[in-house]
């Protein structure tokens, strides 16, 4: 073993200035990240000057077997922390061979939101607060819990420490470091409130890059996930019952919310939303509805409230916000199984664009 590992950590640079590029896409389920390597003569880290390559659109879910071919077109390029050296992951999107996109291809959609002039002058901000839970691999439940029982009620584990309280904290940490290694701007990490459920943050990030970047610290945690022989869930409510569900609360603001009289804007901009409820919640996430009721710090998914420092609220505004008459505000419904480009893309579209 200790020759397989010291083959997979081979420093490339020292015999061949070839690299290595993990081209990564999102598949037909909207959620199965997929991935392969192709060797290139030299690192190349602009994704404009990277190849196009294709795959078998029908075995995703994605093209039918008769015509199956689906183009992957380079996007966003990340140092490998896996392969380490001159080598990339590089986060794509796809196209039928006409070059029209898919219909699974939502950063196509969010692009064109982000590359509106009104869209790009306000520099929309993104923090995007994903949450996941680790389970065991060959009975899925939650890392830490015993078999087919249940640990104490919750309390001690948010943010806690200790063999009974923690659970996984080493995959959680080598996801950090690997993030910070691959550029993204992951920027902190906690144990979330019911045990074996964790969180990690990324932003802020401007425009498409926040979807592209927790896309790939997505990609990352999975095949951190997979040496570790851990399963990783995105479901919104893994354990029915008096247990919090996960999210992925997104912080937003724009260069009108930062700036002097910008809680006017933000105040606005809530207005909106509220009157768009129905719509992005049908667009925030599979399975949200068992975990929008009301409780465990959420609220009902058929009610639209806002509030200060209230985590019971679809949108909560924090007190320094209100404080400095300036900041950001906290869109608290998004499932921690959404579609990051679909999040991000429609918050700044309904606050920015629409006009009611």
């Amino acid at each position: 073993m200790s020759l397989l590992s010291d083959l997979v950590n081979l420093n490339l640079s020292e015999t061949t200035e070839r690299s290595i590029a993990e081209y990564i896409w999102i598949g037909g389920s909207g959620m199965d990240l997929r991935s392969k390597a192709r060797t290139l003569p030299r690192r190349i880290s602009d994704p404009n000057r990277l190849p196009t390559w294709n795959y078998d659109g029908s075995s995703t879910g994605q093209a039918p077997g008769e015509d199956s071919e689906v183009i992957l077109r380079p996007r966003a390029t990340f140092p490998d922390p896996f392969r380490r050296g001159n080598n990339n992951l590089v986060m794509c999107d796809a196209y039928t061979p006409d070059g029209v996109p898919i219909l699974t291809n939502n950063r196509y959609k969010a692009a064109e939101i982000f590359n509106h002039p009104d869209v790009n002058a306000e520099e929309t901000w993104f923090g995007i607060e994903q949450e996941y839970t680790l389970l065991q691999k060959h009975v899925k439940w939650p890392l830490g819990w015993p078999v087919g029982g249940f640990p104490g009620p919750q309390g001690p584990y948010y943010c806690g420490i200790g063999t009974d309280k923690s659970f996984g904290r080493d995959i959680v940490d080598a996801h950090y470091k690997a993030c910070l290694y691959a550029g993204i701007d992951i920027s902190g990490i906690n144990g979330e409130v019911m045990p074996g459920q964790w969180e990690f943050q990324v932003g802020p990030a401007v425009g498409i890059s926040a979807g592209d970047q927790l896309w790939v610290a997505r990609y990352i945690l999975e095949r951190i996930t997979e040496i570790a022989g851990v399963v990783l869930s995105f479901d919104p409510k893994p354990i029915p019952g008096d247990w919090n569900g996960a999210g992925a609360h997104t912080n937003y603001s724009t260069k009108s919310m930062r700036t002097d009289g910008g809680y006017e804007v933000i105040k606005k901009a809530i207005d909106k939303l509220g009157l768009r409820h129905d719509r992005h919640i049908a667009a925030y996430g599979e399975g949200n509805e068992r975990r929008l009721t009301g409780k465990h710090e959420t609220a009902n998914i058929k009610t639209f409230k806002w509030g200060v420092a209230d985590r019971g609220a679809s949108i909560r505004v924090g007190r320094d916000t209100e404080r400095d008459g300036k900041g950001y505000f906290e869109d608290r419904r998004p499932a921690s199984n959404m579609d990051p480009y679909v999040v991000t893309s429609m918050i700044a579209e309904t606050t920015i664009l629409w006009n009611p």
